[in-house]
């Protein structure tokens, strides 16, 4: 095997090897939660749609990228292609949107009780599920028309304007068409990146004031630790930094790729891993920080420090032995 072709396939198989079990386990957890209690807060809720929606990017790009670049080929047709980057383009704006949902909600939720965030929090709290469903309406009913281009890649010549993706070939056959396509995916993606960048540093502000405010009161009045809307707004920026660093690289090499006639495979390569990478990195931000998920590294803690001090015990009673 080749080894650049060796590295693509490492590389995409751990996007795998996390990705899946990280967001399958989301889903699992939070629909047990949903049972159990009846209940699900709303920021859960979206953390679900974004951890279904980043598992459907990893099987319908990342593991067609993993079997490329271990030799398996030609065994799609124009249908399956459609379908995988119709798959693939929802999902991923789906998650975008989902990310930019998520920190504008918390946005909302540690807003001060003025009269416009009183008026946001009675009317887009309560209605989280139709917002999202709004969305994904959108987002479905937005990329039929692209799918067009979409063709499974044979050895017929191609027009200069084709993105070369593993087994499909996306031919726009004209510039002004490749152009459009490329800009008006581009400007939304900075639209959405923009508005989780400004939500973001509103709840960074609302949170530094909010220190500044507790600093002056005496020791005896303070809450001891940091409150649940503190935790809950740490891990919404930490996820707008992984998405903003990932997808901002990605848009970046994204507008480069529209000076160019002739894009490489390798080109859509290094784009896939970075627009891929946040949907197998992410769980491991949601499940670092969201309580309602520790309770499985809570108990690999546990099992990690019961070993340790077993193995401990054997050590002392063998040099206990070796002293008698």
């Amino acid at each position: 095997m080749n080894i650049l072709l060796y590295i693509k396939a490492v590389g995409f198989f751990l996007l795998a090897v996390i990705g899946i079990p990280g967001n399958v386990y989301i889903l699992f957890k939070f629909a047990i939660i949903k049972i159990t209690e009846k209940k699900l807060l709303p920021t859960n809720s979206i953390l679900m749609v974004l951890a279904f929606m980043n598992l459907l990017i990893v099987f319908s790009r990342i593991i067609l990228q993993f079997l490329n670049a271990i030799g398996i080929e030609n065994f799609m047709d124009d249908s399956k292609c459609k379908f995988f980057v119709y798959t693939y383009r929802v999902s991923r704006a789906m998650s975008i949107c989902t990310t930019s949902l998520l920190s504008c909600y918390q946005c909302i939720i540690i807003a001060p009780q003025t009269r416009l965030w009183a008026y946001l929090k009675q009317t887009a709290m309560p209605n989280v599920l139709l917002i999202t469903t709004a969305i994904l309406l959108a987002n479905l009913i937005l990329y039929p028309g692209s799918i067009l281009y979409a063709i499974v890649k044979k050895n017929s010549t191609t027009s200069p304007y084709t993105l070369h993706l593993v087994y499909c070939d996306m031919d726009y056959l004209t510039y002004e068409a490749y152009i459009i396509n490329g800009v008006m995916f581009a400007c939304r993606d900075f639209l959405f990146v923009g508005l989780m960048t400004a939500a973001s540093i509103y709840i960074v502000y609302v949170l530094l004031c909010h220190e500044k405010s507790i600093k002056g009161k005496r020791s005896t009045d303070r809450v001891p630790g940091k409150s649940v809307e503190y935790k809950a707004s740490r891990a919404v920026i930490m996820l707008v930094l992984l998405y903003v660093l990932l997808f901002g690289f990605d848009n970046s090499m994204w507008i480069y790729t529209l000076t160019l006639s002739n894009v490489t495979p390798d080109m859509n390569d290094a784009r896939i891993v970075l627009a891929c990478s946040y949907s197998a990195l992410s769980p491991i931000v949601i499940i670092a920080t969201n309580p309602k998920l520790q309770q499985l590294l809570n108990f690999l803690k546990r099992r990690k420090f019961f070993y340790c001090d077993s193995k401990a015990e054997e050590r002392d009673n063998e040099i206990n032995c070796i002293g008698i």
